[in-house]
């Protein structure tokens, strides 16, 4: 029989850290199988996952840009959570089926858990972007009570995801622009308060347009966190931490979603002690 293994797909495919992870917990745990990496294009989805159906030696795939929508209707079950989100970006055969998760809301989240364990006065969270990693957080963050300020380019499409997403949510959308400029609000300053400012856009991203934040914008003991990786310290992260704010950078989110992966593709937990050498393999 051939050697077992799992992959990431994607368009591009060549930036992906998903296979270091996950060969990084391969060979500690002492699991003979491969991760790859796949460039597959949306048109050829199909006939992916045709392939792959009948491959024995497949465990599952990631989904990354910009498959996380086209790959739905290609599936035979949708995890709860995944439908919930309208986005998949972990694949795995079951009993002759393939099944779609969502292993992204609590990799976005884990590194918040110690915070969101913690009763508050309220919770908001201002998020910018309405693409595929943004549903996720937009529902995880939702399922945890957050008020969200979502900002897009488009009003209209934030407007219309939060209210797909969480319809008894009392959100706010908002244009991405309003987010430039200086705001002299005065925020509630009590220490029991939770905000969190997540880029969960491109921008700022290798080769993307800037992000543009003006720091006025965030409550004090606001909490930055932002999903881009490459480079892993954006210059948005750069300035939450120049003026004292907490932040949190993309590895965070990404080895995370990479854990619950795992466990579904090889059937074994990986050990997350040694997450500092992993960071360090990663280039961080």
């Amino acid at each position: 029989m051939s050697r077992a293994y799992a992959e990431v797909i994607g368009d591009p495919i060549v930036q992906s850290k998903s296979p270091k992870i996950h060969g990084f917990w391969l060979e500690e745990i002492g699991i003979d199988a491969d991760y790859r990496a796949s460039h597959v294009l949306t048109d050829q989805l199909a006939d992916f996952l045709h392939a792959r159906r009948a491959d024995p030696a497949w465990r599952g795939c990631n989904v990354t840009m910009p498959h996380k929508q086209a790959v739905m209707p290609f599936l035979d079950r949708l995890d709860p959570l995944a439908a919930a989100v309208g986005a998949v970006n972990t694949i795995i055969p079951e009993h002759g089926q393939l099944v779609g998760y969502n292993t992204d809301v609590p990799g976005f989240l884990e590194p918040l858990r110690p915070v969101l364990g913690h009763s508050h006065y309220f919770r908001m969270a201002r998020v910018i972007g309405t693409g595929g990693a943004a549903r996720a957080i937009v529902k995880g963050l939702a399922d945890e009570k957050l008020v969200i300020v979502l900002a897009g380019r488009s009003t209209e499409k934030a407007r219309a995801l939060l209210d797909e997403l969480d319809p008894a949510g009392e959100h706010h959308a908002i244009d991405l622009a309003h987010f430039a400029d200086a705001t002299d609000f005065a925020f509630d300053d009590r220490e029991n308060c939770l905000d969190l400012v997540v880029n969960a856009s491109s921008l700022g991203m290798t080769g993307q347009p800037p992000l543009v934040f003006d720091m006025s914008h965030a409550p004090p003991g606001s909490i930055f966190y932002d999903i881009v990786t490459s480079p892993l310290e954006t210059p948005f992260l750069k300035a939450a931490q120049a003026a004292g704010f907490r932040t949190i950078d993309g590895l965070s989110m990404l080895i995370g979603q990479a854990d619950h992966a795992f466990r579904r593709f090889f059937g074994a937990t990986p050990s997350r002690a040694r997450d500092a050498e992993l960071r360090k393999a990663l280039g961080a």
